[in-house]
């Protein structure tokens, strides 16, 4: 038998969770402050950091494991899975979107995946952890 606080616990609402981002210096800062302000994501974005500024794709893919976030971009090169194992992944989105008003629509998309977590009980706090998409205008008539 469950104690009485446990059972309240369950009842409560859970506390939503930021989604945590790493930004490539593919990603626009337009498309960083919407996420921010918008959507309330944490993101780190390296054109904010000058000694990330100029790393390596690789170093950008590990970092953004080790700092347990999603890495987005539009470098399609993160696609090379000789170069990056889908299995060492933290998680990454490739953006594909002809215009601000096209990314701002797969940001929305992205948000309402990412924050998959704060509906199913159980899931980790990165849900794309091994995973990579591709986001493009359309992309939901292909899932």
């Amino acid at each position: 038998m469950d104690s009485l606080s446990s059972a309240l616990e369950a009842l409560r609402p859970r506390e939503r969770t930021r989604p945590m981002v790493y930004a490539d210096a593919n990603v626009p800062a337009p498309a960083v402050r919407d996420a921010r302000d918008r959507l309330d994501w944490d993101v780190t974005h390296v054109l904010e950091e000058p000694r990330w500024r100029r790393a390596s794709d690789v170093e950008h893919y590990r970092r953004a494991r080790e700092l347990r976030r999603t890495l987005i971009t539009f470098d399609h090169d993160y696609f090379d899975e000789s170069r990056f194992p889908t299995s060492l992944s933290g998680g990454v989105v490739v953006f594909t979107a002809p215009d601000a008003r096209a990314l701002a629509r797969l940001l929305s998309d992205l948000d309402a995946l990412l924050r998959l977590g704060d509906r199913v009980p159980g899931l980790e706090s990165l849900p794309l952890v091994g995973r990579k998409l591709h986001l493009f205008p359309g992309w939901t008539d292909y899932a």
